[in-house]
């Protein structure tokens, strides 16, 4: 296995960390702003396990075409 050239590090790694918990965040308020019957949609249904699994399957698509740092 090859080692990348220059790693991430832990500015990198907090970066990503900030954005995650911002969007998350953000979403939470977005979905308490909307209507109880928009809420419902959302909360109720399995809208934001699908959402999740697309997304996942988006990335690890995405990472999986990248071509290789050697």
């Amino acid at each position: 296995m090859v080692e990348p050239a220059n790693p991430p590090g832990w500015r990198e790694v907090l970066v990503v960390a900030a954005v995650v918990v911002g969007v998350v965040v953000g979403a939470a308020i977005l979905t308490a702003l909307l209507p109880a019957g928009a809420q419902d949609v959302i909360l109720r249904t399995p809208l934001v396990i699908v959402t999740l699994v697309v997304a996942t399957v988006g990335l690890l698509a995405w990472l999986a075409r990248r071509p290789s740092a050697s």
